[in-house]
Protein backbone atom coordinates (compact mmCIF):
# COMPACT_ATOMS: atom_id res chain seq x y z
CA UNK A 1 0.00 0.00 0.00
CA UNK A 2 1.50 3.54 -0.80
CA UNK A 3 0.12 6.37 0.77
CA UNK A 4 0.40 9.33 -1.82
CA UNK A 5 0.80 13.23 -0.27
CA UNK A 6 -1.61 16.06 -1.65
CA UNK A 7 0.68 18.87 -2.47
CA UNK A 8 -0.92 22.31 -3.67
CA UNK A 9 1.32 24.66 -5.86
CA UNK A 10 0.82 28.56 -5.92
CA UNK A 11 2.14 30.83 -8.41
CA UNK A 12 2.83 34.93 -7.93
CA UNK A 13 2.20 36.81 -10.28
CA UNK A 14 1.83 41.02 -9.85
CA UNK A 15 1.84 40.34 -6.24
CA UNK A 16 -1.60 38.38 -6.27
CA UNK A 17 -1.12 34.69 -5.44
CA UNK A 18 -2.76 32.43 -7.87
CA UNK A 19 -3.66 28.82 -8.11
CA UNK A 20 -1.76 26.94 -10.69
CA UNK A 21 -4.51 24.31 -10.75
CA UNK A 22 -8.26 24.25 -9.46
CA UNK A 23 -7.52 20.35 -8.60
CA UNK A 24 -5.00 19.36 -5.65
CA UNK A 25 -1.76 17.33 -7.82
CA UNK A 26 0.22 14.73 -5.99
CA UNK A 27 3.30 14.32 -5.34
CA UNK A 28 5.84 11.60 -6.72
CA UNK A 29 7.21 10.77 -3.74
CA UNK A 30 5.88 7.58 -2.23
CA UNK A 31 6.38 6.51 1.85
CA UNK A 32 6.98 3.22 2.79
CA UNK A 33 4.56 0.65 1.96
CA UNK A 34 2.57 -0.60 5.55
CA UNK A 35 2.99 -4.09 6.62
CA UNK A 36 0.12 -6.42 6.18
CA UNK A 37 -1.66 -6.30 9.01
CA UNK A 38 -0.59 -3.61 11.04
CA UNK A 39 -3.24 -1.72 12.59
CA UNK A 40 -4.29 1.42 10.44
CA UNK A 41 -4.31 3.46 13.98
CA UNK A 42 -1.09 5.18 13.06
CA UNK A 43 -2.96 7.06 10.12
CA UNK A 44 -4.94 10.12 12.48
CA UNK A 45 -1.65 11.07 13.98
CA UNK A 46 -0.20 11.65 10.43
CA UNK A 47 -2.70 13.02 9.03
CA UNK A 48 -2.77 15.60 12.10
CA UNK A 49 1.22 16.02 11.74
CA UNK A 50 0.28 16.70 7.61
CA UNK A 51 -1.86 19.30 8.86
CA UNK A 52 0.21 21.13 11.24
CA UNK A 53 3.17 21.43 8.55
CA UNK A 54 0.73 22.35 5.49
CA UNK A 55 -2.05 24.58 7.27
CA UNK A 56 -1.46 28.43 7.05
CA UNK A 57 -0.08 30.14 10.41
CA UNK A 58 0.48 33.70 11.39
CA UNK A 59 3.29 34.82 9.60
CA UNK A 60 3.53 33.09 6.55
CA UNK A 61 1.66 35.76 4.91
CA UNK A 62 3.21 39.85 4.69
CA UNK A 63 1.50 42.94 2.77
CA UNK A 64 3.16 45.39 0.68
CA UNK A 65 0.43 47.78 -0.46
CA UNK A 66 -1.95 46.17 -1.87
CA UNK A 67 -0.86 43.50 -2.76
CA UNK A 68 -0.29 40.27 -0.78
CA UNK A 69 3.17 38.95 -0.71
CA UNK A 70 3.37 35.18 0.37
CA UNK A 71 6.75 33.46 1.81
CA UNK A 72 8.04 30.30 0.46
CA UNK A 73 6.20 27.85 2.58
CA UNK A 74 3.75 25.21 2.00
CA UNK A 75 0.58 26.28 3.12
CA UNK A 76 -3.02 25.05 2.05
CA UNK A 77 -6.30 27.54 0.92
CA UNK A 78 -9.81 26.66 0.53
CA UNK A 79 -10.94 27.18 -3.21
CA UNK A 80 -13.08 29.98 -2.30
CA UNK A 81 -11.19 31.81 0.14
CA UNK A 82 -8.40 32.14 -2.69
CA UNK A 83 -10.54 32.29 -5.41
CA UNK A 84 -12.02 35.81 -3.22
CA UNK A 85 -8.55 37.00 -2.46
CA UNK A 86 -7.94 36.57 -6.17
CA UNK A 87 -11.30 39.12 -7.29
CA UNK A 88 -10.63 41.46 -4.30
CA UNK A 89 -7.30 42.25 -5.29
CA UNK A 90 -8.17 42.27 -9.39
CA UNK A 91 -11.17 44.71 -8.60
CA UNK A 92 -8.70 46.77 -5.89
CA UNK A 93 -5.89 47.42 -8.57
CA UNK A 94 -8.29 48.10 -11.28
CA UNK A 95 -10.39 50.51 -9.12
CA UNK A 96 -7.40 52.57 -8.26
CA UNK A 97 -4.99 52.64 -10.78
CA UNK A 98 -6.66 55.16 -12.64
CA UNK A 99 -6.90 57.17 -9.57
CA UNK A 100 -2.73 57.52 -9.66
CA UNK A 101 -2.81 58.37 -13.75
CA UNK A 102 -4.76 61.30 -12.65
CA UNK A 103 -2.82 62.42 -9.23
CA UNK A 104 -0.58 65.05 -11.68
CA UNK A 105 -1.09 68.79 -11.88
CA UNK A 106 -0.48 69.84 -15.36
CA UNK A 107 1.70 72.24 -15.62
CA UNK A 108 1.58 75.12 -18.10
CA UNK A 109 4.08 77.34 -20.15
CA UNK A 110 3.46 80.75 -21.52
CA UNK A 111 3.50 81.29 -25.14
CA UNK A 112 4.53 84.57 -26.08
CA UNK A 113 4.58 86.27 -29.88
CA UNK A 114 5.58 89.62 -30.05
CA UNK A 115 6.04 89.55 -33.33
CA UNK A 116 2.29 88.54 -34.20
CA UNK A 117 1.11 89.87 -30.61
CA UNK A 118 -0.68 87.05 -28.85
CA UNK A 119 -0.05 84.40 -25.75
CA UNK A 120 -1.77 81.67 -24.55
CA UNK A 121 -0.43 79.07 -21.88
CA UNK A 122 -0.14 75.41 -23.23
CA UNK A 123 0.44 72.32 -20.86
CA UNK A 124 4.33 71.49 -20.79
CA UNK A 125 4.55 68.47 -21.52
CA UNK A 126 2.67 69.26 -25.45
CA UNK A 127 5.58 69.93 -28.80
CA UNK A 128 5.53 71.94 -30.94
CA UNK A 129 4.21 70.76 -34.79
CA UNK A 130 5.98 72.79 -37.51
CA UNK A 131 4.23 72.99 -40.54
CA UNK A 132 0.84 72.55 -40.14
CA UNK A 133 -0.24 75.70 -41.47
CA UNK A 134 -1.41 77.35 -38.50
CA UNK A 135 0.69 80.30 -37.55
CA UNK A 136 1.74 78.27 -34.08
CA UNK A 137 0.64 74.56 -33.60
CA UNK A 138 0.93 72.44 -30.23
CA UNK A 139 0.01 68.81 -29.99
CA UNK A 140 -0.37 66.48 -26.62
CA UNK A 141 2.28 63.77 -27.61
CA UNK A 142 -0.25 60.67 -26.27
CA UNK A 143 -3.62 61.85 -26.84
CA UNK A 144 -2.49 62.83 -30.97
CA UNK A 145 -6.21 63.92 -31.64
CA UNK A 146 -5.57 67.17 -29.16
CA UNK A 147 -4.32 69.77 -29.90
CA UNK A 148 -4.31 73.61 -30.62
CA UNK A 149 -3.29 75.89 -32.66
CA UNK A 150 -3.78 80.16 -33.39
CA UNK A 151 -5.01 81.24 -37.19
CA UNK A 152 -4.55 85.09 -37.55
CA UNK A 153 -6.60 86.91 -40.43
CA UNK A 154 -4.61 88.51 -43.02
CA UNK A 155 -4.69 92.19 -42.80
CA UNK A 156 -4.71 93.29 -46.16
CA UNK A 157 -8.45 91.30 -46.71
CA UNK A 158 -9.84 92.49 -44.16
CA UNK A 159 -10.15 95.43 -41.25
CA UNK A 160 -11.30 94.42 -37.40
CA UNK A 161 -11.99 97.09 -35.11
CA UNK A 162 -13.85 94.84 -32.92
CA UNK A 163 -14.95 91.61 -32.25
CA UNK A 164 -18.01 92.39 -32.67
CA UNK A 165 -17.50 93.09 -36.28
CA UNK A 166 -18.52 89.24 -36.38
CA UNK A 167 -21.62 89.98 -35.17
CA UNK A 168 -24.02 88.28 -31.88
CA UNK A 169 -21.47 85.43 -30.25
CA UNK A 170 -24.59 83.12 -31.74
CA UNK A 171 -23.55 84.53 -35.01
CA UNK A 172 -19.93 84.06 -34.43
CA UNK A 173 -20.79 80.52 -33.32
CA UNK A 174 -22.50 79.69 -36.31
CA UNK A 175 -19.09 80.97 -38.62
CA UNK A 176 -16.81 79.00 -36.67
CA UNK A 177 -18.77 75.89 -37.19
CA UNK A 178 -19.17 76.59 -41.19
CA UNK A 179 -15.43 76.68 -41.20
CA UNK A 180 -14.81 73.51 -39.17
CA UNK A 181 -17.08 71.38 -41.68
CA UNK A 182 -15.39 73.44 -44.64
CA UNK A 183 -11.94 72.17 -43.48
CA UNK A 184 -12.94 68.85 -42.56
CA UNK A 185 -15.42 68.41 -45.84
CA UNK A 186 -14.47 64.63 -47.28
CA UNK A 187 -14.72 63.25 -50.61
CA UNK A 188 -14.93 59.54 -49.43
CA UNK A 189 -17.75 57.44 -50.17
CA UNK A 190 -20.50 56.82 -47.07
CA UNK A 191 -19.05 59.72 -45.10
CA UNK A 192 -21.44 61.62 -42.57
CA UNK A 193 -21.04 64.77 -40.37
CA UNK A 194 -23.22 65.12 -37.52
CA UNK A 195 -22.34 69.04 -35.92
CA UNK A 196 -23.78 71.75 -33.50
CA UNK A 197 -23.13 74.97 -31.48
CA UNK A 198 -22.90 73.67 -27.75
CA UNK A 199 -22.23 77.36 -26.92
CA UNK A 200 -21.26 80.77 -27.50
CA UNK A 201 -20.49 83.37 -24.48
CA UNK A 202 -18.44 86.42 -24.93
CA UNK A 203 -16.28 88.17 -21.71
CA UNK A 204 -14.02 91.30 -21.21
CA UNK A 205 -10.81 89.82 -19.74
CA UNK A 206 -8.65 91.33 -17.60
CA UNK A 207 -6.52 93.73 -20.41
CA UNK A 208 -9.82 95.35 -21.03
CA UNK A 209 -10.85 93.82 -24.36
CA UNK A 210 -14.26 91.88 -25.74
CA UNK A 211 -13.32 88.08 -26.26
CA UNK A 212 -15.61 85.19 -27.82
CA UNK A 213 -16.10 81.86 -26.45
CA UNK A 214 -17.31 79.30 -28.55
CA UNK A 215 -17.99 75.30 -28.44
CA UNK A 216 -18.92 73.02 -31.29
CA UNK A 217 -19.19 69.25 -31.19
CA UNK A 218 -18.69 67.05 -34.48
CA UNK A 219 -18.85 63.44 -35.39
CA UNK A 220 -17.80 61.49 -38.06
CA UNK A 221 -19.71 58.11 -39.93
CA UNK A 222 -18.81 56.54 -42.08
CA UNK A 223 -20.00 53.48 -43.82
CA UNK A 224 -18.31 49.56 -43.07
CA UNK A 225 -18.75 48.79 -46.91
CA UNK A 226 -19.26 51.94 -49.05
CA UNK A 227 -19.75 49.84 -52.27
CA UNK A 228 -21.97 47.41 -50.71
CA UNK A 229 -25.45 47.51 -53.13
CA UNK A 230 -27.97 46.73 -50.63
CA UNK A 231 -28.20 49.02 -47.82
CA UNK A 232 -28.67 46.53 -45.09
CA UNK A 233 -24.63 46.16 -45.88
CA UNK A 234 -23.90 50.01 -45.56
CA UNK A 235 -23.80 50.02 -41.42
CA UNK A 236 -22.03 53.72 -40.70
CA UNK A 237 -19.86 53.64 -37.53
CA UNK A 238 -18.29 56.14 -35.31
CA UNK A 239 -15.09 57.63 -36.40
CA UNK A 240 -14.36 59.88 -34.31
CA UNK A 241 -16.23 62.36 -31.49
CA UNK A 242 -14.39 65.82 -31.00
CA UNK A 243 -15.35 68.88 -29.10
CA UNK A 244 -13.91 71.97 -31.00
CA UNK A 245 -13.41 75.69 -28.80
CA UNK A 246 -12.62 78.50 -30.19
CA UNK A 247 -12.04 82.16 -28.26
CA UNK A 248 -11.97 85.13 -30.89
CA UNK A 249 -10.50 88.15 -30.17
CA UNK A 250 -9.47 91.44 -32.81
CA UNK A 251 -6.40 93.31 -32.12
CA UNK A 252 -4.13 95.07 -35.20
CA UNK A 253 -7.22 95.28 -37.53
CA UNK A 254 -6.86 90.82 -37.69
CA UNK A 255 -8.95 88.58 -36.17
CA UNK A 256 -7.03 86.18 -33.75
CA UNK A 257 -8.29 82.74 -33.18
CA UNK A 258 -7.22 80.15 -30.38
CA UNK A 259 -8.13 76.89 -31.62
CA UNK A 260 -8.99 73.38 -29.28
CA UNK A 261 -9.71 70.04 -30.38
CA UNK A 262 -9.81 67.60 -28.22
CA UNK A 263 -11.65 64.40 -27.91
CA UNK A 264 -15.03 63.84 -26.59
CA UNK A 265 -14.26 61.45 -23.74
CA UNK A 266 -10.75 63.56 -22.72
CA UNK A 267 -12.67 66.49 -22.54
CA UNK A 268 -14.53 65.33 -19.47
CA UNK A 269 -11.11 64.54 -17.97
CA UNK A 270 -9.65 67.71 -18.83
CA UNK A 271 -12.00 70.23 -18.51
CA UNK A 272 -10.82 72.54 -16.14
CA UNK A 273 -7.20 72.63 -17.69
CA UNK A 274 -8.49 73.14 -21.18
CA UNK A 275 -10.61 76.22 -19.97
CA UNK A 276 -7.48 77.79 -18.55
CA UNK A 277 -5.77 77.59 -21.64
CA UNK A 278 -8.79 79.33 -23.05
CA UNK A 279 -8.93 82.07 -20.47
CA UNK A 280 -5.28 82.51 -20.69
CA UNK A 281 -5.49 83.85 -24.42
CA UNK A 282 -4.39 87.47 -25.00
CA UNK A 283 -4.25 89.67 -28.26
CA UNK A 284 -1.79 92.35 -27.72
CA UNK A 285 -0.56 95.44 -29.64
CA UNK A 286 2.64 95.08 -31.89
CA UNK A 287 4.83 97.17 -33.19
CA UNK A 288 4.15 99.80 -36.00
Amino acid sequence: MTILETCTLYSVGFGIPSLSSARPKFCSQSHAAIPAGEPLAKSVPMARKFSEQHSLKKGDMEKEGNSAVFEKKDFAVPRRKAMTLIFSSFVLSNYELPKVAYAQPVEFREYIDTFDGYSFLYPRNWIQVRGAGADIFFRDPLVLDENLSVEISSPSSSKYKSVEDLGPPEEAGKGVLRQYLTEFMSTRLGVRRESSVLSTSSRVADDGKLYYDVEVNIKSYANNNELAVMPQDRVARLEWDRRYLSVLGVENNCLYELRIQTPEKVFAQEESDIRAIMDSFRVNKTAA
